[in-house]
């Protein structure tokens, strides 16, 4: 196995982690930057994979755009859930 087989691997682990990290935690705060990391290693992959345009669009869009509008909801209403 190459190198860049066993990163793209831990790559995908990392991602995998870091959505189901995003379902658990209780602070939306702390879930959206889980997903925006996630979002980043996703961007990360795309570009192991040879796809460099559809790795700016990811990080542009899911990573940067979509991480800044969830934070911004979030800071007009509640930042915990309730249990």
């Amino acid at each position: 196995m190459t190198l860049l087989a066993v990163l793209q691997v831990v790559i995908l682990i990392l991602i995998v982690a870091g959505s189901v990290l995003a379902v658990w935690l209780k602070d939306l705060l702390a879930s959206v930057i889980a997903l925006g990391a996630s979002s980043l290693l996703l961007a990360l992959q795309f570009y192991l994979l040879q796809a460099p345009d559809v790795a700016i669009a990811e990080a542009g869009v899911g990573a940067a755009l979509t991480t800044a509008i969830f934070v911004l909801a979030i800071r007009k209403t509640q930042r915990k859930e309730e249990e």
